[in-house]
């Protein structure tokens, strides 16, 4: 019972990890589209203080906590055993009944399209399971689709006349598209929202389901992620089309740079600034 008070659950989806405290919250987590990734869940029983710290390094969410399978390291969960989770009901004319029960078989029995998410111990009369960084490494996402994004706002008077400017990169540097849009006047927090919305938009239209985000405004960055509340009314509905935005994504990733690494997308916030209110620029590679 002692054990049980401390117990945590490990969800897999995609290429995201969530640490939840009981079985209702990653509920949630399983989609009832066939569409969705798989998902594997693992029960542990002692969360370490270490460990704690280095997954709030990564960003608290809706779960306990989130973090990339990219930024795991090798054993920090311990000791994991799996855990079968009942798949929600789906909607009617959203999936067959032939499809669900089989998706059902893959998430709850381990099929060959469920993704593992560790190695199997050696103990034959427990399915214990310690995350090892190799094997999350080599687990992949189906149909994934991934680029960068960096945003940055401008305001000349704060308030004043303000422009949001956006960059999307593929996976190796490449130029996907440079955006700007025109605000009228704003503040400066309200043109670096207005520059991530513009740029998850364009991800989402572009068919992107894999975001990195990158921007010099840690307050934009830390609201998102949030470790910090959102205490204006303004920056609190933006905060919450973004979050929106972000739910749409397989895997999304936002992180604070400082000013000198986000020259990009400066240029094309300052070059907004010059924008009727509401146009819209876009700049694409062929």
């Amino acid at each position: 019972m002692e054990q049980e008070k401390d117990a945590f659950y490990v969800v897999r989806k995609g290429d995201v990890i969530g640490v939840y405290r009981n079985l209702n919250d990653c509920q949630a987590q399983v989609g009832s589209s066939i569409c969705d990734p798989p998902v594997s869940v693992f029960k542990g029983y002692h969360l370490a203080i270490d460990t704690e710290e280095y997954l709030t390094s990564r960003g608290l969410k809706d779960a306990l906590y989130t973090i990339r399978a990219d930024d795991m390291e090798e054993g920090i969960f311990g000791t994991l055993v799996q855990c079968p989770l009942q798949i929600p009901t789906p909607s009617l004319g959203e999936t067959s009944t032939k499809d669900t029960s089989k998706k059902r078989s893959q998430l709850v029995d381990g099929s060959e399209d469920m993704e593992a998410i560790g190695s199997m111990s050696t103990d034959p009369s427990r399915k214990h399971l310690k995350l090892d960084h190799s094997d999350v490494g080599k687990l992949s996402t189906v149909n994934s689709h991934s680029c960068i994004l960096k945003f940055d706002g401008a305001s000349k008077g704060n308030p004043g006349r303000a422009g949001a400017g956006a960059v999307l990169l593929s996976d190796d540097g490449s130029l996907i598209c440079k955006l700007r849009e025109g605000l009228g006047i704003a503040t400066n927090n309200v043109a670096e929202y207005r520059a991530v919305l513009l740029g998850l938009r364009y991800a989402i239209k572009k068919g992107f389901n894999r975001i990195s985000v990158q921007g010099d405004s840690k307050l934009v960055c830390m609201q998102v992620q949030g470790l910090w509340r959102a205490r204006n009314e303004n920056m609190s509905n933006l905060c919450d089309e973004v979050k929106k935005l972000k739910d749409q994504f397989v895997s999304f990733q936002i992180k604070h740079v400082l000013r000198g690494l986000n020259s990009e997308a400066d240029a094309e916030a300052n070059l907004a600034v010059d924008l009727a209110d509401g146009q819209v620029q876009e700049e694409c590679a062929t």
